[in-house]
């Protein structure tokens, strides 16, 4: 898989990497809206931080932002969605805000593809209406940090890592 993202952006890596070549000058790294997509985003990020930190530098690098939860009317015929939520944080509030969750049904997405193509267009691909954020070295570099810490060879930063957190956790996403 990386190799054909090396290919399609046209760029080589290592003493070849040349972003004068890159074919596309707007890359966007689109997830699922889970943690198992925020994995997979940081997994990105960091490649491109160590391999490609210019294709960064020039601004080239972005990330899609879908929906994780639908809001709908509860026994409505029709399967318009109200409202996009993008946070776990942001459903409750704004479910008091709507009338409370007895008016309404929740639907969250759990990829990508359980979204209808007329969803997934009109939160995350289009350009009209979609949010994308694009990515600078200091993200990038924080992706790097995060994963060398979690992922490298050394057990201790990943056990005192887990001991740091481990009582912030409050939606674990398994």
């Amino acid at each position: 898989t990386i190799s054909s993202l090396i290919t399609a952006i046209g760029t080589n890596i290592g003493e070849d990497f040349d972003a004068d070549q890159a074919r596309y000058h707007r890359i966007i790294i689109m997830t699922d809206a889970d943690v198992d997509g925020a994995h997979i985003r940081i997994l990105l990020l960091t490649f491109f931080y160590r391999y490609m930190p210019e294709l960064i530098n020039r601004g080239y690098v972005y990330i899609a932002c879908p929906p994780i939860f639908g809001v709908k009317k509860k026994n409505s015929r029709s399967t318009k969605i109200e409202r996009y939520i993008y946070d776990e944080n942001a459903l409750s509030e704004t479910l008091a805000e709507m009338g409370g969750s007895e008016k309404f049904d929740v639907q969250r997405y759990k990829g990508l593809g359980e979204m209808d193509p007329e969803q997934l267009w009109e939160t995350t691909m289009d350009p009209a209406t979609r949010t994308l954020l694009q990515v600078n070295i200091d993200d990038a570099a924080e992706a790097e940090r995060t994963v060398s810490e979690l992922m490298g060879d050394q057990v201790e930063p990943r056990k005192e890592f887990i001991q740091k957190h481990a009582r912030d956790v409050r939606f674990l996403d398994i």
